[in-house]
Parts: structure tokens; C-alpha cells; sequence
């Protein structure tokens, strides 16, 4: 049975699932409206642009999500070291520990690739240069640290593939637990260069 939304906003995370399960050439609109309980002229009147539009939502709600518990951490923080950890516990938490998939990455790997390119490098290119640049002021210098931050960021990636494939969401939170120790020289040499020491 459909039923009443009153704000556009709240839509956008039942659809996130929905584009989460189907990825976008699957999420009919059967399933759009199986997946947020509302009738077609609902979703019309929140979404008059369609699929597309609902797509656009959704990554815009994901890009301001990391860009407010990620991003900004890492580029702006007083602490870069807070900053990573904080990376960290956040990416884990929004991924449930390994249960939810990376959406940015089911529009990177599905048919809708092209259509969506520019919205998705943009993601992947914020993270990798905001942990580069917390990086940079732990000491790395910029190579070392663009490379090791897209190692990170391509880890927690495939962590999240590899738990996914093998049903075992353990793996991801242990994924992440090596990638912060792989990180854990660079914090302490930022914290003895910061100390003076």
C-alpha cells in the first residue's frame, strides 16, 4: 500500500537501497515504489526527472554525508591524527561494518559508468586527496602520501567487495583495522614532529 512523504528528503534514502540492491538499470520503477512504499505520481512529483533525478539525489546526499564526517575532517581538522582515526570509525560505522555496499561504487562498475563518471571520480578524488593531505601534514611528502592515500581508499573498497562476495562482514571491519595500522608510522611520526621532538 502507498503511503504519505511529506519531504522530498526523506525519499532519498529509501531510494539509496533501492539503487544499492538493483543498481540503476535494475531499479525499475516497479521496484522504486516496492522499495519506498509510494505510488508513481508520488515519485513523480518528488523526482519529475526521473530515474536520473533520483540517481543525482542520491549521490548528492552520499557526497555531502562524507564530505561533513570525512572530508572536512581530514583537510580541516586541528588534528590530522583524529582526522584519519576519525575517517576510520566513520567509514565503518556508514557501512555498517561490512553489511551495506558502497553505492559510488555500484555506479562505477554497473552500465550506468558513463552516465555517471564525473560524479563518481569526483568522490573517489575528494577522499584520496583530503587523506593525502592529512597525510602530508603527518610528514609524509605528496607523492608518498597521494600514493598511500589511494591505497587506502582502494582497500576499504575492496574490503567492502570481498565482504560482500564471502557474506562475511567481519572481514571488512578487519580490512580496516590492517589499513590503520598501515597508517599508525606516519601518525606517529606526525605526532613527534608536531611535539617538537
Amino acid at each position: 500500500m502507498a503511503r504519505t512523504i511529506a519531504e522530498r528528503r526523506d525519499v532519498v534514502p529509501m531510494l539509496a537501497e533501492v539503487f544499492r540492491v538493483y543498481g540503476f538499470e535494475g531499479a525499475s520503477l516497479a521496484r522504486i515504489s516496492e522499495g519506498t512504499k509510494l505510488g508513481k505520481g508520488s515519485i513523480y512529483n518528488f523526482f519529475p526527472g526521473g530515474k536520473e533525478e533520483m540517481a543525482e539525489a542520491v549521490l548528492a546526499e552520499i557526497d555531502d554525508w562524507f564530505r561533513v564526517h570525512v572530508f572536512e575532517p581530514l583537510r580541516e581538522g586541528a588534528d590530522p591524527v583524529a582526522g584519519v582515526d576519525g575517517m576510520f570509525d566513520e567509514v565503518r560505522r556508514y557501512f555498517l561494518s561490512g553489511r551495506k555496499v558502497c553505492l559510488v561504487g555500484v555506479f562505477a562498475l554497473g552500465n550506468e559508468r558513463d552516465r555517471y563518471a564525473e560524479r563518481v571520480r569526483d568522490y573517489f578524488g575528494a577522499w584520496i586527496d583530503a587523506l593525502a593531505g592529512a597525510l602530508v601534514r603527518l610528514g609524509h611528502n605528496g607523492d608518498a602520501a597521494a600514493a598511500l592515500a589511494e591505497e587506502v581508499v582502494g582497500g576499504i573498497q575492496g574490503a567492502l567487495v570481498l565482504a560482500r562476495a564471502f557474506d562475511r562482514p567481519d572481514g571488512f571491519v578487519h580490512a580496516l583495522q590492517r589499513l590503520r595500522a598501515r597508517l599508525e608510522p606516519a601518525k606517529t611520526d606526525g605526532k613527534k614532529t608536531g611535539d617538537g621532538a
